[in-house]
């Protein structure tokens, strides 16, 4: 006679783990992170590397305050939150400030709010972004290329497409600006190295293309029909980098397909509204993935099936 075996869900596994997509996010980020290095200069990497350690050892720490298991400081979760933090920050960011938005994202958000993995009610590194943005407040972002001997910055080079576009200045060329040759943070500016980690997370099925393309395609298409280049919104600001490595967190972001698409167009529209002229912010994508996450579990409730044998809501 055959033993009942009895065991918790899932009883089908893919044999994917934490550790392993974080692995295939950490090499996803890296094409980003190598471009920020070659624009920005060593103080890329040394940005990179703050975050990174001071996202790890306050995972480490909170987990012995706590007084629980440290595996989850191994499983590379904090070391992505880290990663990108400092990816969506200027690289002249002072690192204490850096390190203070690490606390932000991990012990706040992750430990206090969230309390496990796949609970934060926002997203740990747009959390740490946003305390990063209140403490420190810049004249202008780091020009491009401006750490290699003899090269010419003016003050256009400090100021990112959006804020030249507000102002009606030039614009940086296509070319310059696929490549990441202009001001921004250290991972929105060469937009070829996010599309090139996008399609390898979508390989590897680590996500999803819907959430992405709607979050993008919504936005450029209400700016187009307001009259603006979509083209230039598309290479410009954090778009692509907020819609492939923040918008698709599988802890923030709704649980079905429908409700992914959901908040895909919630988010483009937020974002659209604040890019229009007199919309209040040059790039509004903060709020506007902040007010979708916070929005989730109005999303589920309504976009989830009926368990088996229940009426639908």
């Amino acid at each position: 006679m055959r033993e009942l075996n009895l065991a918790a869900s899932p009883h089908i596994h893919d044999g994917s783990s934490v550790r392993g997509i974080m692995l295939a996010m950490i090499v996803a980020l890296s094409p980003a992170l190598a471009a920020a290095t070659v624009l920005f200069g060593l103080q890329a990497l040394i940005l990179a590397g703050v975050t990174v350690f001071c996202a790890v050892f306050f995972e480490w720490l909170a987990k012995r305050v706590m007084k629980k298991e440290t595996s989850s400081v191994f499983d590379l979760s904090a070391a992505v939150s880290g990663l990108i933090l400092a990816l969506g920050l200027p690289a002249n960011t002072p690192l204490w400030v850096a390190a203070v938005g690490a606390a932000v994202a991990v012990l706040l958000v992750r430990r206090v709010l969230g309390g496990l993995l796949g609970r934060n009610p926002v997203n740990p590194a747009l959390a740490g972004h946003i305390a990063v943005a209140m403490l420190s407040r810049t004249d202008g972002y780091p020009a491009p290329l401006a750490w290699l001997p003899g090269a010419d910055v003016d003050a256009a080079a400090t100021a990112t497409p959006l804020q030249l576009l507000a102002e009606g200045a030039p614009l940086p060329g296509f070319g310059q600006m696929l490549l990441g040759v202009r001001s921004g943070s250290m991972g929105e500016t060469a937009v070829i190295a996010l599309f090139l980690g996008g399609a390898y997370l979508v390989w590897r099925r680590v996500i999803t293309p819907a959430v992405p393309l709607v979050f993008i395609g919504t936005t450029l298409l209400v700016l187009a029909l307001a009259g603006q280049d979509p083209f230039v919104h598309l290479l410009s600001g954090a778009l692509v980098f907020v819609a492939i490595f923040m918008a698709t967190d599988y802890s923030t972001s709704p649980l079905t397909m429908k409700g992914k698409i959901i908040f895909a167009v919630g988010c483009g529209l937020i974002t659209a509204i604040f890019r229009l002229p007199g919309g209040g912010l040059t790039d509004g994508i903060s709020f506007a993935l902040v007010t979708m996450n916070l929005l989730v579990p109005l999303i589920d409730r309504f976009t989830l099936p009926a368990a088996f044998g229940r009426k639908n809501r």
